[in-house]
């Protein structure tokens, strides 16, 4: 395949260098002479293990060439590569311009191209981008998006000092596009490389990145305030978190990286405030730490909007346990969602299957006739009884029957869904999820 690749910092270095080992062939293009000139020379412009090797080999086989040329490059290459900077402006804000003026610049040179040509977006860039480009670059060329030439978002997964090796062991590849022609393109261009492929919407593969180095700033952030507080405690704080983190079935696992509702419960909302008020007294400022259950209050107040924008008055809720199969409502993000709208004049009626006066004892029992007395009235034992008068339905946990429900909603009613009970549906005409 022949593949130009536009920007030669890190990425780009390492996309020509990898790309060509694999055997395709590569036209490196930067607006910098010098590190044009380094790369026909057979050596690297960024200092990284194993590059130099790659490019001088690459230079001698005569399938890596560098060049300041555009529209030399895009017209003797199927796919284009962009791997320009996306730098913070100073409110924060991304600057795409560099994508911009670079899809600018192809498209001129596609203009007179006969063959497809596809675009692939390697920079971190917000979602919208593939779909800004696309018109740009309709624009320009008059060509056809899909029809003549492709865009795609593919995202790259790259640490300085181990990029190399990182691009033959991604923990997957992302391709997002619009265009079955430049997928096809793309899977065979990373055929060699074993790892998970996964096809998704450009929105969606552009936004993956962002959300990789967002986390990963988290855990970073984490492990170092819960290590301060460690340090005043006399506690050694890797050895904490080294057994955090053999936890493979909650802490570092798919288990709690599902978007939905509130937490709560006995222990989270308890636990978070019992350690952040222990920093307080060791004069240990932990701000992640402390911005958890503001966070969470942020979310039941999300759910909250999503049924004044109704504008309807007659509510009903299943589930308002914090989580199906309990009946532990201590703390439950669906009671102050309940209180919340009985105080400003909202008709409600609850159903839980777990919950009901006959059913409960101890605590939880003591809870719900000594704290939340004015719900027990709103409790209903028939399922039926409740969604059938009511203008909006709430689902607040994953109680199989809940699924069920939904196929008996009628269209004048509106359904607020705060778990995601049915994964494949997203928000759509009589239908809300609170984060889909």
């Amino acid at each position: 395949m022949k593949i130009s690749v536009f920007g030669l910092g890190y990425v780009g270095a390492v996309s020509c260098a990898c790309f060509a080992k694999s055997g395709h062939h590569v036209i490196g293009v930067d607006v910098n002479q010098k590190k044009v000139d380094l790369i026909n020379g057979g050596n690297s412009p960024i200092v990284e293990k194993d590059l130099d090797e790659y490019i001088a080999e690459g230079v001698e086989k005569g399938t890596i060439k560098a060049t300041t040329d555009i529209h030399s490059a895009v017209q003797n290459s199927d796919i284009s590569i962009v791997c320009v900077g996306t730098p913070s402006q100073i409110n924060g804000n991304i600057d795409l311009s560099y994508i911009y003026r670079v899809c600018e610049d192809i498209a001129e040179s596609i203009k007179t191209k006969d063959s497809y040509h596809t675009v692939v977006i390697r920079s971190t860039v917000v979602p919208g981008t593939i779909q800004e480009c696309a018109q740009i670059i309709e624009g320009v060329s008059g060509k056809k998006h899909i029809e003549d030439f492709g865009v795609a978002s593919n995202p790259e997964f790259l640490r300085e000092s181990t990029a190399i090796y990182d691009f033959w062991n991604p923990p997957y590849t992302i391709i997002g596009t619009n265009s079955p022609k430049s997928e096809e393109q793309l899977e065979e261009l990373y055929r060699p490389i074993d790892a998970p492929v996964f096809k998704l919407k450009p929105e969606e593969s552009e936004m993956i990145k962002y959300t990789n180095n967002n986390f990963h700033a988290l855990k970073i952030t984490f492990a170092n305030e819960i290590g301060n507080i460690c340090k005043e405690l006399g506690v050694d704080g890797h050895k904490v978190m080294e057994v955090v983190a053999r936890d493979t079935k909650l802490n570092l696992s798919p288990y709690y990286m599902k978007p939905g509702f509130a937490f709560g419960g006995s222990c989270l909302p308890k636990d978070v405030r019992g350690l952040n008020y222990r920093a307080q007294l060791l004069d240990v400022s932990t701000p992640l730490l402390n911005s958890l259950l503001p966070s969470n209050t942020y979310q039941v107040q999300r759910g909250l909007q999503m049924v004044y924008n109704t504008g309807k008055k007659k509510v009903a809720f299943l589930g308002f346990a914090f989580k199906a199969g309990t009946d532990d409502l201590r703390e439950s993000p669906m009671v102050d969602m309940i209180e919340t709208l009985l105080g400003k004049g909202y008709s409600l009626s609850l159903y839980d299957n777990n919950i009901s006066l006959s059913k409960l004892m101890g605590k939880n029992k003591d809870y719900l006739t000594g704290h939340i007395p004015h719900i027990t009235r709103l409790l209903k034992d028939n399922i039926q009884e409740v969604i059938s008068d009511a203008e909006v339905i709430i689902i607040g946990n994953k109680s199989p029957e809940f699924r069920e429900v939904l196929s008996e909603i009628r269209p004048d009613q509106i359904v607020i869904d705060l778990v995601r009970i049915d994964k494949e549906k997203v928000t759509n005409e009589n239908y809300v999820g609170i984060c889909w």
